[in-house]
């Protein structure tokens, strides 16, 4: 069995197997990236500068966590479902108050 075909679509795409300290790193990156869209997207809060510093060195940390789940498990790419519809609903709220604020004049 070849381990290549086990890889998930992102470490595939970054090539972890033939370059493992790049690709870890780019998959890392990505990783960080969709889950802060989507902390931001989803559950993001006013906060004042420190606590959100202590927030996103937590992400940081958990995404080190990720980043290895990531190889073989579609953690990526659940990331990226999850934008999606965390931005599509984002779009839509912003269009049902804005239509709720046409009807109120």
């Amino acid at each position: 069995m070849d381990i290549t075909e086990r890889l998930s679509f992102f470490p595939s795409l970054y090539n972890v197997i033939e370059h493992p300290k790049l690709g870890m790193w780019m998959l890392y990156l990505t990783i960080l990236a969709l889950s802060i869209v989507v902390y931001k997207l989803g559950f993001a809060k006013k906060l004042p500068i420190i606590k959100s510093a202590i927030i996103y060195l937590f992400l940081a940390f958990g995404c080190t966590v990720l980043t290895f789940l990531g190889i073989f498990l579609p953690v990526a790419e659940g990331l990226v479902v999850a934008a999606l519809i965390l931005i599509i609903y984002k779009i839509r709220l912003h269009q049902s108050k804005k239509q709720e604020a046409e009807n109120m004049k």
